[in-house]
């Protein structure tokens, strides 16, 4: 299946209902009180585009005019890096496909717009480790979350055959910024690792104040809703350390998991902010999908209302000017934003059935997000 009918197929299945549901059950004493249960009405936005991020005119000068994703995290040398997936140097689905590849940026100001200070591999991007696609074993690898602790960054990757077949996932790390990556040897699904459960196919991270990183999951097929598991900072690279959240507390690797977030989702991002938890992503379950935001007070607490980020709607309706963007997804927030002050990288898939005259649409922006609170 082509990636432009697998995103098509995925939102067609979950037009519908989706709830939202927190984790319930014991808490951690050093976690702090349950998030509260009072819904509030989504507030009012200010939502505009600042910018095309990649491109021609932007991102050809690295050899990668076609890409998407753009995973953002602060690196131990205080940059900017931001990771894409599958990546061309002209049209997408042309020439010298590459995942993942990664761009640096030393922009301070956030309302000016991303700009590139370089590449990973100089001149031209490289791909971050060395394999060929389409091979026996798989077709293409693609990020889902970048993270660094102290000198460390990992990144967490779904390996696929053919896409949105997820065969395992695995985490690479960097100790140089990500100007070189190695594997860490935690990798799940693959014959002699630990089982790789569906839920666990797409990940986020976001580290707490209390030496526990918690994981936000789901299908990378966009048809299920979101669980959650944690793991101690210094045992992000061990498989079985991970511990499902349940209904009745934290469980070892493998238990059932309890739903943090129900719905139909991909492209996950959850991210500590001010004091509080938030998590953006791709939400399937209205048609033509929409970019939501959800603020909690702790990874496994109310998630309250939905904010729409950025609105999906059909082609003959695009105008990322007005936030209102065909085939969106990603949303993953850049380092440097508040919550009244978001700044988030959305990808767009190219057109695919010719319904508007732009053969550029497979590229990442950047919107921002005025007004959202706690």
């Amino acid at each position: 299946m082509s990636r432009g009918r697998f995103l098509r197929a995925a939102a067609g299945a979950v037009i519908g209902g989706g709830a939202l549901l927190g984790g319930v059950g014991a808490r951690e004493a050093a976690a702090g009180p349950r998030g509260g249960s009072t819904r509030k009405r989504a507030a009012a936005l200010n939502i505009s585009l600042v910018k095309d991020l990649t491109g021609p005119g932007i991102t050809d000068r690295f050899g990668m005019a076609a890409t998407d994703l753009g995973v953002p995290v602060r690196t131990p040398d205080g940059r900017l890096l931001f990771v894409f997936g599958d990546t061309w140097e002209d049209q997408p689905l042309g020439n010298d496909w590459r995942a993942p590849v990664a761009l640096y940026s030393e922009t301070t100001d956030l309302a000016q717009g991303i700009e590139w200070s370089g590449a990973v591999g100089g001149d031209r991007a490289r791909q971050l480790w060395q394999y060929d696609h389409g091979n026996p074993e798989f077709d293409t690898v693609l990020p889902g979350d970048v993270l660094t602790i102290g000198d460390t960054t990992y990144l967490h990757v779904a390996v696929q055959k053919p896409y949105g077949t997820v065969v395992w996932t695995e985490i690479w790390k960097s100790t140089d910024s990500g100007a070189t990556w190695e594997h860490t040897g935690c990798r799940w699904g693959k014959p002699g690792d630990p089982g790789l459960s569906p839920h666990f196919q797409m990940v986020t991270w976001g580290q707490g104040d209390n030496g526990y990183v918690y994981c936000w999951s789901t299908k990378f097929d966009g048809t299920e809703s979101v669980i959650m598991h944690r793991v101690r900072e210094d045992q992000i690279t061990n498989p079985t350390a991970y511990e499902p959240w349940t209904r009745t507390g934290w469980g070892t690797w493998g238990d059932e998991a309890a739903f943090v977030l129900t719905g139909k989702y991909r492209e996950l991002c959850l991210r500590p902010i001010e004091g509080k938890w938030l998590f953006t992503g791709l939400d399937l379950s209205v048609p033509y999908g929409r970019i939501v935001g959800h603020i909690l007070d702790v990874p496994d607490g109310d998630p309250g209302p939905a904010h729409t980020l950025v609105h999906g709607v059909t082609w003959p309706e695009n105008d990322p000017k007005a936030g209102r963007v065909a085939q969106p997804y990603g949303g993953y927030v850049i380092p440097g934003s508040t919550l009244n002050d978001l700044h988030i990288a959305v990808s767009q898939w190219e057109n695919p059935d010719g319904q508007v005259p732009d053969s550029w649409s497979y590229h990442v922006m950047q919107f921002r997000i005025q007004g959202l609170t706690g």
